[in-house]
């Protein structure tokens, strides 16, 4: 390439740098700095069940795996299958938990739960005692917990 042709592509670099790096400070002023918590904990909800699906979904392929091995003997089969008939409860149990508390006009909420303790995270920045009260009776009576295992947690 002449010299002059070099010289003629930098300088055209240079501009197209100069109004890219206008636009983005023009643009970035206009933004409107609206509050982005219900996105956050919208997506950290989303994600929260993305993730537990996920997890399922591969305890569900293992317990099915040992269940249909040849090799397996019947004590592991009966196992992985009780296994498997655990976990579908637990499932159906929180769906139906989330569905109740969601019922009480919450606007999302996860659970998590153990053998001996749950957690409950709640799409609010604040609760009255009495929706804690209601989110524990619906628990209790659901989970078989008792108030000292149940754990409720505003999510802001």
């Amino acid at each position: 390439m002449k010299k002059r042709t070099k010289i003629i592509i930098v300088a055209v670099m240079i501009v197209l740098l100069g109004v890219t790096g206008y636009l983005n400070i023009a643009l970035n002023n206009s933004v409107d700095d609206t509050p982005v918590s219900s996105t956050v904990t919208t997506s950290y909800f989303a994600a929260y069940r993305q993730d537990r699906e996920t997890q399922r979904d591969q305890m569900l392929l293992y317990y099915e795996a040992i269940a249909s091995s040849e090799t397996a003997s019947a004590e592991e089969i009966a196992s992985a299958t009780a296994a498997k008939e655990a976990l579908i409860a637990q499932m159906d149990t929180e769906v139906k938990v989330e569905g109740l508390i969601k019922g009480l006009g919450f606007g999302d909420c996860v659970i998590a739960i153990s053998p001996t303790k749950v957690t409950i995270m709640i799409d609010s920045a604040t609760m009255t005692d009495a929706q804690n009260a209601q989110i524990v009776e619906i628990s209790e009576s659901y989970l078989g917990l008792g108030l000292e295992n149940i754990d409720v947690i505003p999510v802001i």
